[in-house]
């Protein structure tokens, strides 16, 4: 590798798509990077992967790049563990350690995400630092025109488990016994279940057996474009995730003026901190998600809308202050350019 050079950054994938495209996990993140480092598919002296987004044969991958004298970075999300993976978690995790053990330096995405990683994958051999997901503060944005009542409440992500939605629907359903005029949105891919159909059903079934079926919208997938116009559409994120690592959503909806409810658990109080929404606590556990209870979950909704205005504004100041997209990277834009000197 010689100094001197430029990076030319690799991300493991030939095609990483724009925004219009609709992807998840850390293809969003690349996307951001591509901006100021293409993808170079020829020639890289930079293999720049993410654990959550992980092309075929990563490990090779990573192996071969080493050997030929260009730098590794992982940028590192979750681990398997048997709470959310459960039997052969243990295999899930081979190659992923080989990947934080090989990697020249290591960004974990948040607190939580080191301490899960230290545990399942065992420490870095080389430099680490913390980085938190990031937004592009200057796309999401709050809404200037939507009205306050009635009071919508947004699910968003990737569904992977039926509790998510469960606990969702029936924190709708103890809202409206208490008399709140609430709607809930939910939007994403619907994938506890082989088939899609299967999923909605499901959701649709729980929603019909608790009279909410009307009180809903579910929505499917969406591409980062069409992301800032649902954050728009909605009052609060209401994030039932256990252990989630560092949801990027999360801090989407915050610079959107989205306060968060959420499970207090895995990385996402270091995002919303104590003034950007209100989290259940909930018992931390490897061996099974715990979601929060539902009545704690309604008691937080009405504990932000009281004072929204308050808290909204925190969100978005804090989603400024801490996350803005230019910031993380202008860090990876160092942190690259150092390898070359």
């Amino acid at each position: 590798m010689k100094t001197g050079s430029s990076p030319r950054v690799f991300y493991g994938f030939d095609n990483i798509g724009s925004r219009e495209s609709v992807v998840t996990g850390g293809i969003v993140k690349v996307q951001d990077l591509q901006k100021i480092f293409p993808n170079c598919t020829e020639t890289p002296n930079l293999l720049y992967l993410v654990s959550s987004s992980m092309p075929p044969y990563a490990p090779l991958m990573a192996e071969m790049a080493k050997r030929h004298g260009a730098r590794f970075v992982l940028n590192q999300n979750g681990v398997a563990y048997p709470a959310w993976h459960g039997a052969g978690w243990e295999k899930t995790n081979v190659s992923n350690r080989l990947l934080v053990q090989s990697a020249d330096h290591v960004i974990y995405q948040s607190h939580f995400c080191k301490n899960a990683a230290d545990r399942f994958l065992g420490t870095c051999r080389g430099s680490w630092e913390i980085l938190h997901n990031p937004v592009d503060t200057r796309s999401f944005r709050p809404s200037p025109v939507l009205p306050r009542t009635p009071l919508i409440l947004l699910q968003a992500g990737t569904h992977g488990c039926f509790y998510r939605v469960e606990t969702a629907v029936r924190t709708l359903h103890e809202l409206n016994k208490r008399g709140v005029d609430v709607r809930l949105l939910i939007a994403g891919r619907y994938n506890w279940r082989p088939r899609e159909s299967d999923a909605l059903a499901e959701l649709n079934e729980l929603a019909q057996s608790l009279g909410v079926a009307l009180l809903m919208d579910c929505r499917g997938a969406y591409s980062q474009n069409e992301a800032v116009r649902l954050f728009q559409s909605a009052h609060i994120l209401l994030h039932t995730q256990y252990n989630d690592c560092c949801p990027r959503l999360v801090v989407e909806a915050m610079a959107s003026g989205l306060p968060v409810v959420y499970s207090s658990s895995g990385g996402t109080p270091e995002l919303v901190g104590n003034e950007g929404g209100v989290g259940v606590p909930v018992e931390l556990s490897w061996e099974r998600a715990i979601p929060p209870g539902v009545k704690e979950l309604a008691d937080a909704v009405i504990q932000v809308y009281e004072t929204y205005g308050k808290y909204s504004a925190s969100a978005l100041d804090r989603s400024r202050r801490l996350f803005d997209v230019e910031k993380w990277m202008d860090r990876h834009d160092k942190m690259f350019k150092s390898y070359f000197l």
